[in-house]
């Protein structure tokens, strides 16, 4: 059968994977066993992806980003240059803690920026923005903007990527006129 996805010969990718069409994975990146790679995905250069690791589709990675074992990303998730992720929560080289690891989950059109750093844990909601340099050190809910150490929510953004100003409890994109509905803390996209 003929290989639907592209690898540079640069990249190593381990027995057994699942890699889906369209995706491309570029140059010097390592994808090991088990893990899970869905369609139309784009994996820049210097990327691991651990055992087990399981990616949506049209999730786009760019370089130098390690995704560790417990990482399931939804569809349309990206995660920005040299963002970090964590699997265990008190890490010690004399100590195996393998048996430890803590799911981390970014649901949705979630988006990560450059150097920011995900603890482990943690579920990050859909269409969630966390700002480049951020250290998220708790859930984060879907639609919510995220900046600074530790990551603090400065307001909601649409999934469209600009952020809303809500009026009372309404809000509509400037951008793509997406409109949305705040209601005790949680933002809901609002059908037309």
């Amino acid at each position: 059968m003929e290989q639907d996805y592209f690898v540079h010969e640069s990249s190593y990718v381990d027995q057994p994977c699942r890699i889906g069409s369209g995706t491309k994975i570029w140059h010097f990146t390592h994808v090991m066993a088990n893990s899970v790679i869905g369609e139309n995905c784009n994996i820049g250069q210097n990327v691991v992806i651990s055992p087990e690791v399981v990616l949506g589709n049209n999730v786009k990675i760019q370089n130098n980003v390690s995704v560790y074992t417990g990482v399931i990303c939804e569809d349309d998730v990206f995660l920005g240059p040299s963002c970090v992720f964590t699997n265990v929560i008190n890490p010690r080289s004399h100590v195996s803690r393998k048996a430890e690891y803590r799911e981390t989950l970014l649901c949705r059109g979630a988006s990560i920026g450059a150097n920011a750093t995900i603890v482990c844990g943690h579920r990050i909601g859909r269409y969630a923005f966390i700002g480049a340099g951020a250290v998220v050190t708790k859930d984060v809910p879907d639609y919510a903007l995220l900046v600074g150490n530790p990551a603090r929510q400065r307001g909601w953004v649409c999934q469209c990527g600009e952020k809303l100003s809500f009026q009372e409890t309404t809000a509509a994109c400037q951008a793509c006129g997406a409109q949305y509905h705040l209601e005790a803390g949680c933002v809901k996209e609002v059908s037309i």
